[in-house]
């Protein structure tokens, strides 16, 4: 059933019951997504303005039984093996909960370095893949940390020109297409390391940014595909860090995000009609709160995490979205 409003108490609900049952097959199936969910369950709660709805102490008790003493980082679940991607979430976690004091964060930076490639790309574990957005969890960890000024950047910066393509958009590796979620990264990362200036042609990216939103109002990921709500933040993030948000159409975009929760059980899905997750529901939210959505906590496009927690840490820039409240 669509609805025309964001269902904040179904969603908080939705929330609190994820990971209730485990002896469920999906539970255990989705193992190695785990630490990354809690995030994603974390900061839409928080970007609701609900952070409290989840128990404190059991988040970071699992959160510390995710490390790997062995590796000094992060795995995705206890005994999985450290990943960038899980031990950037695991740093969201432990600072959105107050809580960073528990981590020995030079041995996480240790870890982080280890994996930057002689291209300048990160690895995501020890097992070599690599991929832009392992470079963006690299820098988006470091900045957190207050360690950035240890990576190579030009090395690191170095590598984003070569994944920058003739359409403005960036891929996973270089020479890959473009992909609206490889932009967030990389344009992320290039804010961060406050290059962007010299990397990104804003105006060639942001009418390929734009290019994304279909009929329905709904975002896809690259041309001729399916919209899907998680890319109402990737595109998003990246149009409000360029300045361009303007360029879509915001009203449409709201509809079609709204249309595909679940007014019933809560959650949102990646469109409507299909089985809600925690995935969705987080990236719906935050495209909601990136276009100004009442209500919403604003969120920061290039870490993922609510404005106010990024400017405690002094990271806060001038990001088009921040601030933009409806009346």
């Amino acid at each position: 059933m669509a609805t025309n409003e964001l269902l904040v108490p179904l969603h908080v609900s939705y929330i609190q019951k994820l990971g209730q049952n485990k002896d469920d097959l999906t539970y255990h199936l989705t193992s190695h997504l785990r630490l990354n969910a809690v995030y994603w369950g974390l900061t839409a709660l928080a970007v609701m303005g609900h952070q409290d709805a989840l128990n404190r102490e059991e988040m970071i008790d699992f959160v510390m039984s995710c490390w790997d003493e062995e590796q000094g980082a992060f795995g995705a679940h206890p005994d999985h093996d450290a990943h960038l991607l899980s031990t950037l979430s695991a740093i969201q976690i432990l600072i959105m909960q107050d809580a960073l004091d528990r981590v020995d964060v030079d041995r996480v930076v240790k870890y982080i370095l280890s994996l930057q490639q002689p291209s300048g790309v990160f690895a995501g574990d020890n097992f070599g893949e690599i991929d832009t957005r392992f470079l963006y969890c690299a820098v988006s960890a470091l900045s957190l940390l207050g360690r950035l000024d240890e990576l190579d950047k030009e090395k690191t910066v170095g590598y984003l020109k070569r994944c920058k393509n003739y359409d403005g958009g960036f891929g996973s590796v270089v020479g890959a297409e473009s992909h609206a979620a490889q932009v967030f990264v990389c344009t992320a990362a290039l804010a961060i390391l406050d290059k962007l200036d010299e990397v990104v042609d804003t105006d060639t990216l942001g009418w390929w940014l734009a290019e994304r939103q279909l009929p329905n109002g709904g975002l896809n990921g690259r041309p001729e595909k399916l919209e899907d709500v998680c890319y109402s933040f990737w595109v998003l993030s990246a149009l409000s860090i360029i300045k361009k948000v303007p360029w879509i159409d915001a009203k449409k975009l709201e509809a079609f995000i709204l249309s595909a929760q679940d007014a019933e059980g809560g959650g949102i899905a990646d469109r409507p009609g299909d089985m809600v997750d925690v995935f969705h529901t987080l990236f719906g939210v935050a495209g909601l709160s990136i276009l100004g959505y009442p209500g919403l906590v604003d969120l920061d496009p290039v870490y993922c995490m609510p404005a106010e927690v990024i400017k405690k840490l002094g990271l806060n820039k001038d990001w088009e979205a921040l601030p933009r409240r409806k009346a």
